[in-house]
């Protein structure tokens, strides 16, 4: 018998939910923020993610050597990331050392000093990582790809921020993102691993419950649009991103939607690879993934190929996407399926996917399914559902499209909607 999730709520709203991992020395801990680059106004575009550097750069009680050397003497690694929905901040260490990681975590989260020189440091640090990004096409496509889908919106702009953003940023901006976005109510702290439930939720309730409860703005809610972004330039390949828009976590055909992704660009046996790659030749790797966010979701497909060839990959892979409306079968599906049942259970023997699946099921569903629930609802969805999920898709007839590289005869995104439409 595996040991159960259990979660608890402290009095000010900040919920703690904890699995144990028998057989595990070792446990992951963090803070899930759900705050991020969606919860950014226009002149705010980069703050989250700076402000998740800036933690890191000291506090009133730690330098940044400090907060280093505090875990890594012990062994341990602690690291963060900004994606559009959350802000994470998370370690891994022996099962004696959680009380130390989290007091770390609760230290740099609620406490930064946002020291000038350190914003300066920082600040040049994260406009050499924006400089990297525009410097690699396989990267930047899916940033200029989100912008195509979500034109005009906080959905659609980039986790970094623009470099003239970022340029400008002070303090007193670092400190107002914390005051709007880092009430009690918005954070959960999580950990999974050789740890011990009623332990975890008395330091989390050292560390944070001396916070008010505070109410958060609700977000802007996602407009998919589905332009096209064409970047011209001198390279090597063209870089092609598809997008479609796809349910959110909460849509009833989510589940669907994974499994049709898959089959259609998932692994090497899937439709777009066999056809594109293995059969026509036209691209060295293409595949397919599913994003979901609370209110939307965003199919993207992506393959690297010569200009020459890119007008017939284009146009290929539209035709798959048809096609797998009319007859993606049942050997498709089951694969897709032990994909991601086998994925998901791989995963869940990590306590750092663990700790990450508790916090953002809790945040999305306020509960979090286990993995037999989750196994159930996979293997439940049959054919036709899959089937169903691909034609409404195709119904709605609006992709955004991303191209880079030298792309000056490449099918306008017009071209491939009326394709797809036909």
């Amino acid at each position: 018998m595996t040991d159960p999730i259990r979660i608890s709520t402290l009095p000010n709203g900040l919920r703690v939910v904890t699995k144990t991992m028998s057989g595990l020395h070792s446990a992951s801990i963090g803070v899930w923020v759900n705050a991020g680059g969606r919860d950014e106004r226009a002149e705010q575009n980069g703050i989250a993610h700076f402000l998740e550097h800036m933690a890191f750069k000291g506090t009133a009680r730690r330098s940044a050597l400090q907060i280093a050397e505090a875990i890594e003497d012990v062994g341990g690694y602690i690291n963060a990331y900004t994606s559009r929905d959350v802000t994470a901040y998370y370690a891994r260490v022996l099962s004696a050392d959680t009380g130390l990681a989290l007091d770390v975590i609760s230290d740099i989260v609620l406490h930064p000093a946002f020291d000038q020189r350190e914003i300066e440091v920082e600040r040049g640090v994260i406009l050499q990582e924006i400089g990297q990004a525009l410097d690699t096409p396989d990267d930047i496509i899916f940033d200029w790809l989100q912008e195509a889908a979500y034109p005009d919106q906080a959905m659609g702009r980039t986790i970094l921020g623009p470099a003239e953003r970022v340029a400008c940023f002070g303090r007193s901006d670092l400190s107002g993102f914390v005051a709007e976005h880092y009430g009690p109510g918005q954070m959960i702290v999580a950990a999974a691993g050789a740890i011990d439930h009623d332990t975890v939720t008395r330091q989390a309730e050292l560390a944070f419950g001396h916070l008010r409860a505070t109410s958060c703005a609700p977000r802007e809610p996602a407009r998919w649009r589905g332009v096209e972004s064409r970047h011209i330039k001198d390279l090597e390949q063209a870089h092609f991103a598809l997008g479609f828009e796809g349910p959110g976590y909460l849509a009833p055909d989510y589940f669907s939607a994974q499994i049709w992704t898959s089959a259609l660009g998932g692994g090497m046996s899937s439709r777009l690879f066999q056809t594109l790659r293995e059969k026509r030749g036209l691209c060295y790797s293409i595949f397919a993934q599913s994003g979901f966010h609370e209110d939307t979701g965003m199919v993207t497909i992506y393959a690297g190929t010569s200009a020459e060839d890119l007008g017939d990959l284009a146009r290929l892979t539209i035709d798959e996407v048809k096609r797998s409306a009319e007859d993606m079968c049942d050997e498709e599906i089951a694969r897709a399926k032990a994909q991601l049942r086998a994925g998901m259970l791989m995963g869940l023997e990590s306590p750092s996917t663990q700790a990450e699946r508790m916090a953002r099921s809790l945040a999305i569903w306020g509960r979090v399914p286990d993995a037999t629930e989750i196994a159930e609802r996979i293997a439940a969805v049959t054919v036709a559902e899959v089937r169903d999920h691909a034609e409404r898709l195709i119904a709605a007839a609006q992709p955004a499209l991303a191209i880079y590289g030298p792309v000056e005869g490449a099918p306008a995104r017009e071209e491939l909607a009326q394709r797809l439409a036909a």
